[in-house]
């Protein structure tokens, strides 16, 4: 909390402990929960990684933070919340200055953004790209667990891995090479060498794959198409933006403009303002519900794409469906109860379930503490071993892959 804000809650406790003014109360508690919910400022750094199983490869990268004022080397923000890491890939010959839309969207949001400046020869290595992408993730955890380091404490164990164009085909290679990736999200993602939709076939963490129908460097049928379809993950969605072009993924490049132009691609009929603000639109909210554990961003995220026209989509994602006292109501009048719990939670599908339920829960970390399969009609789960908090239920069968928000109380 800032100097000023300090003098003003102090002021107003003076007031309060003479009982004058009580009415200022409310708003200074309003005021200040305003200033909590403002927008990170953004620092940056640069740091050049070294990966000694690699022949002590460098791998010279910028980094974007939340800071506690805009600049170069300043401080992470003041607090102790930990910020997801995202490392992104950049395009083929393509500097990572062309990806400050994409700093400038995710670090206000609560993100450490790693762009690595390697493979931006005419020559690059795929593989390699795909290895430092991933090991950028590692090293700023590892910064977070460092005493001498600005990201001390800072750093949350959850990650993604993105990439645009080459870097979008790179990032598939990093998170099929490295178990503790969490999610992916790619723009215009090329097909690699090795094959990112070979990649792909591997994988099963979320994964958000966006495409545009003016693409003509990357085209969809040859490459977003066959990676996504490829890809195992129990919850991948495709976004194709109407007009969307391979350039305006990013911000203008002159490499990449001249490489539209060469090619011959048609000029987009949405302006590159409006393709970002798509991409915002779902990367957001896919980001703080894979990453934050934010059910109401993943509800968003499905019920944008359901009523908007400037893309086309097709999903396989279950999002959250939030609780309430009375327990959560399914399909078919089953329910889920009571919510919050104390100890035990039943499923009550009703009547005899006649196939297998996957159950599936949860910590806000990530963290999985019960895997089981029922096929009661009611369901008893003992949670007695689960401390207090939230927790996110996955109940997967043959019809229903939902996820729901629920409450163990004290």
């Amino acid at each position: 909390m800032n100097q000023s804000l300090h003098k003003l809650l102090y002021s107003v406790m003076l007031i309060n402990t003479n009982k004058k003014l009580p009415s200022l109360i409310p708003f200074i508690i309003f005021f200040v929960s305003i200033a909590y919910t403002q927008p990170y400022a953004i620092g940056k750094a640069t740091i050049s990684f070294t990966d000694a199983s690699r022949n002590n490869r460098v791998i010279e990268s910028d980094i974007y933070y939340p800071a506690q004022q805009a600049g170069t080397n300043v401080s992470v923000v003041a607090g102790t919340q930990k910020f997801p890491v995202i490392s992104i890939g950049h395009g083929f010959v393509m500097s990572v200055d062309a990806y400050a839309n994409l700093w400038n969207m995710l670090v206000p949001e609560g993100y450490i953004v790693v762009l690595p400046k390697t493979e931006g020869s005419f020559s690059p290595s795929h593989a390699n790209f795909g290895k430092d992408l991933s090991f950028v993730i590692d090293a700023i955890q590892q910064e977070g667990l460092t005493n001498n380091s600005r990201f001390f404490n800072r750093v949350d164990t959850m990650n993604c891995v993105m990439g645009h164009s080459m870097g979008g085909g790179a990032a598939h290679l990093a998170a099929a090479g490295n178990n503790k990736i969490k999610t992916i999200a790619t723009l215009a993602a090329a097909n690699t060498n090795p094959s990112a939709i070979t990649a792909a076939g591997n994988l099963t963490i979320p994964s958000l794959v966006f495409a545009g129908t003016y693409d003509c460097i990357t085209p969809p049928p040859d490459h977003q198409d066959p990676i996504y379809n490829a890809l195992k993950s129990e919850c991948k969605t495709y976004i194709s933006i109407n007009g969307g072009s391979h350039c305006q993924m990013a911000e203008s490049n002159g490499n990449c403009n001249g490489g539209e132009f060469l090619s011959g691609c048609s000029t987009p009929p949405i302006t590159r303002a409006l393709q970002h603000s798509i991409i915002k639109s779902y990367l957001i909210p896919w980001l703080q519900f894979q990453l934050k554990k934010d059910c109401n961003a993943g509800i968003n995220f499905e019920n944008l794409m359901k009523t908007d026209n400037k893309i086309t989509f097709n999903n396989n994602c279950s999002f959250c469906v939030l609780s309430n006292a009375q327990g959560i109501t399914l399909p078919a009048e089953s329910r889920i109860y009571p919510n919050p719990f104390s100890e035990n939670l039943f499923l009550d599908y009703g009547k005899q379930a006649t196939e297998p339920v996957d159950i599936k829960i949860q910590g806000a970390d990530g963290k999985i503490h019960l895997i089981s399969r029922f096929r009661s009609g009611l369901i008893k789960i003992n949670t007695s071993q689960l401390p207090a908090g939230s927790y996110f239920l996955h109940m997967t069968s043959r019809k229903e892959n939902r996820i729901y928000k629920i409450v163990k109380s004290l």
